[in-house]
Parts: structure tokens; C-alpha cells; sequence
């Protein structure tokens, strides 16, 4: 899927979700365009004098539930309708896991790989002064995303505090822990979506030894939840990042495959103990033959997309957990049902990346530190919360379990829009 159709097809999937319930019209038109974006050119001076200018962006899509809440991403090819996709999509995750915030996203279309550590820094804190007046802590509050991190979030955390002139660690999250950031964020996206499957298998009455798990996109997310997998006793026989993947039918140690693409910025399917590492017997896949494994749980965790009309026929796993935003196209969630695949869909499988936080935005303005089990177990406590929400409506009604997620937001965000008063109570009052 091209980037530029991005926002048309979550429109697409929402309105064909929405256009069935009356009672949706009013959000579905309130949430058919973000509320406001605002777009720059950014300047920075290259280390060798030069100028270089780069377009960013930040969307504030809808506030109704708190001020907006959403990531910014450094990428080549980021652009408006990605970033006002993505922003919608936050919208949706924060009211369906009951979290205070509305959605935002932000991005600089640049190849952070070519700049060197002081062009990022230069970056960054560029990127803040043209949007200072566009967040805050009440307002608007960014995170890291794709390649930005704890570092850059510092910079731009320690950039609004000299145009304010104010101490304010509530305006970024994902920071350093130095910095007021919070233990347990690194891994909460990934925690999330492995949360998602543990509440599957209990449903479900699954043997964890007995489920095989592919996961396309080894990052943060991809990582973090391929290890909770196998530590719970999964067997993830294939992993890939962009340069392709790894399966073993035996299964992969996914610590000693992470450790070695630390080591040596590859994927090798090796079993490491202490400071040696052996070759495991596996196969050289690419992306595209990791989505067509015959798996119990397939977990696309890179790219938006990847899922569409011309593979979706290959797919073959019974379950897909989307730790990646938008990894299906709107245009093939009939086919899936039809399929018998079932989808635990983005807005609820990786939200618990913003649900964490949000705790830091709480710990920050509260000038607390919370201890790690705390964070996991008030994570673990919100991810259950609304995966029981959606199980309890998926049993007793014939949709799908992304049409159920969805219209579970789609209500969180009606009575907050009723609260603001609505045509109906306009016209009898």
C-alpha cells in the first residue's frame, strides 16, 4: 500500500466499521478529518556548513478524551497522510484501553541513518522550536517512535524547557530515566501485545508449548514480545527485520538472536551461552515468505500494509496480533474472516506503549517514581481490562474482533462527544 493512501484507507476501515450504527454518525463525521496539522520546513546546519531543510510535521487529531498523545518518527519517507493515519489511530487506541489522552503524531521526513549524532541533536531540537507552541503538557505530548529514542526525547524535552524557561518533564514522554522517564517503556509495547496473547490463550485453553509464533519485525516491539513469548513457553520459530528472516522448526532463542544482531547488525539464527554461540540449523526466509508460514499466531510488527490483496490469500496463521500500525489493509478484513483468521487489531494489541505512557506523564506531574512491578502490573491491569471488554462483546455478537475493538472506541468516543451535546439534544431543547 502506498504511503499517500494510508489515511484514506483507516478512514475507509472506520467508515465501513461506523456506517452501520446510527448512533456512530456524529463521531464518524467529527473524526472524518484531524483537527488541526501543523506543517514546517526545519533548518539545521550540517557539520560540514551547509544548510539542510527538512519538511515535519505534527497532527492533532482530536482532543475529546485529554490533550493529544503520540510519537514522533524519523523517516524518509514519512509524509501528512501517514502522520494524520498514525494520529488517528492513537485516537482510537487511547479510548478503547481507557486512557485519558487524545491522539497526535508527529514526524521529520529524513534518513536519520545519513546525519551524524550532532545533525540529530541539531535536528531534534529544531523540530521542538518550530512546534513549542503547538505542545505542552496539557496540550500535546510527544514520544519516541520510529528511529527517535530516549536520547532525542531528552533533547527535546531540555529544547522546550529554554523556550519556556521552565522545568517540564510532563511534556515528553519516553525520556531518559534521568530525566523523569519511566522503568518498564522500553519494553511496553511489546509487553502489550504479548498481554493480548496470554489473554487469548486463557480463553482459549491454549498449551504455550504447543502455539508457534512468526514475528515480522525484530525492533523494540518485535523483541520484546518474541522474548515474553518464549519465556512463557511459545515456540517462535521465525523472526525478520528488513533485510529478511530466520526460521527453525525446533524454535529460536530469541536472546541469543537478538544479542547477536547487536553484535553484528544481522539476524542469525545462533544459541549463545556465556561468550560462545553455535549456528542453529534454520532457513533463510524474506518478509513475504515469514507472512505465509503455517503458524498458530503471526505477529507483523514492522511496517503498515504488508497485509493486502495480493498476499492475503498466502496468509495461513489462525491468529494475527498487529503490534504494528495499520499491517492490514482495510480492503482484505473480509477475506481474513472469510479465511478463518482472526485479528487482535492494532488499537489494542501495541497500546501499551502509550498506556506506559501515560504513567509517565502521571509520575511526572505527580513527582513520583514508580518501581518497575508497579508499572508492569498497572499495565497489565489496563491491557486485561479492555481485552475482557472486547471478548465479552466478541461472544455475543457475530463481528469480527477488530469490528468489535473498534466500535468499543467508537463509544468511548460518542459519550464524550454527547457530553459536549449533540443535534438530538439540541433539537428538543
Amino acid at each position: 500500500m502506498s504511503e499517500k493512501n494510508i489515511l484514506q484507507d483507516a478512514l475507509t476501515r472506520l467508515s465501513n466499521i461506523a456506517k452501520t450504527n446510527k448512533e456512530y454518525n456524529a463521531i464518524l463525521e467529527a473524526l472524518s478529518q484531524p483537527q488541526s496539522t501543523l506543517t514546517s520546513h526545519i533548518a539545521i546546519r550540517k557539520d560540514n556548513g551547509s544548510t539542510a531543510y527538512f519538511k515535519a510535521y505534527r497532527c492533532r487529531y482530536n482532543d475529546l478524551l485529554g490533550p493529544t498523545k503520540g510519537g514522533i518518527r524519523f523517516h524518509q519517507d514519512a509524509d501528512q497522510s501517514e502522520v494524520e493515519a498514525l494520529a488517528l489511530w492513537m485516537t482510537l487506541k487511547c479510548a478503547v484501553v481507557g486512557v485519558p489522552f487524545g491522539g497526535a503524531k508527529g514526524a521529520v521526513t529524513v534518513d536519520p541513518k545519513k546525519l551524524s549524532p550532532m545533525e540529530l541533536e541539531r535536528l531534534a531540537r529544531a523540530y521542538i522550536r518550530a512546534k513549542a507552541d503547538f505542545i505542552g503538557p496539557q496540550l500535546d505530548i510527544p514520544a519516541p517512535d520510529v528511529y527517535t529514542n530516549a536520547r532525542i526525547m531528552g533533547w527535546m524535552m531540555d529544547e522546550y524547557e529554554k523556550i519556556t524557561r521552565t522545568k517540564c518533564p510532563a511534556v515528553i514522554t519516553g525520556k531518559p530515566i534521568a530525566f523523569g522517564g519511566s522503568l518498564g517503556r522500553d519494553s511496553a509495547t511489546g509487553r502489550g501485545a504479548f498481554l493480548c496473547i496470554e489473554a487469548l490463550a486463557r480463553k482459549l485453553g491454549w498449551d504455550a508449548k504447543e502455539k508457534t509464533v512468526a514475528i515480522q519485525g525484530f525492533g523494540n516491539g518485535g523483541y520484546h514480545c518474541a522474548k515474553l513469548l518464549q519465556d512463557a513457553g511459545f515456540k517462535v520459530v521465525a523472526v525478520s527485520d528488513s533485510k529478511g528472516g530466520i526460521y527453525s522448526k525446533q524454535g529460536l532463542d530469541i536472546e541469543s538472536v537478538y544479542s547477536e544482531k547487536q553484535r553484528s547488525n544481522t539476524l542469525k539464527a545462533v544459541y549463545c551461552q556465556h561468550s560462545v554461540c553455535e549456528d542453529v540449523e534454520h532457513t533463510r526466509i524474506n518478509n513475504e515468505e515469514l507472512l505465509a508460514l503455517q503458524v498458530d499466531i503471526l505477529v507483523p510488527a514492522a511496517l503498515a500494509g504488508v497485509i493486502n490483496a495480493k498476499n492475503v490469500s498466502q496468509i495461513q496463521a489462525q491468529y494475527i496480533v498487529e503490534i504494528a500500525n495499520g499491517p492490514i489493509t482495510a480492503e482484505v478484513d473480509g477475506q481474513l474472516k472469510e479465511q478463518g483468521t482472526h485479528v487482535i487489531p492494532d488499537i489494542l494489541a501495541n497500546a501499551g506503549g502509550v498506556i506506559v505512557s501515560y504513567f509517565e506523564w502521571c509520575q511526572n506531574r505527580q513527582g513520583e517514581a514508580w518501581p518497575e512491578e508497579k508499572v508492569y502490573d498497572k499495565l497489565a491491569a489496563y491491557i486485561n481490562s479492555a481485552f475482557e471488554r472486547a471478548w465479552q462483546r466478541y461472544q455475543q455478537h457475530d463481528d469480527s474482533m477488530r469490528v468489535v475493538v473498534y466500535k468499543l472506541a467508537l463509544q468511548q468516543l460518542t459519550e464524550a462527544l454527547e457530553a459536549h451535546g449533540t443535534a438530538d439534544y439540541f433539537s428538543v431543547n
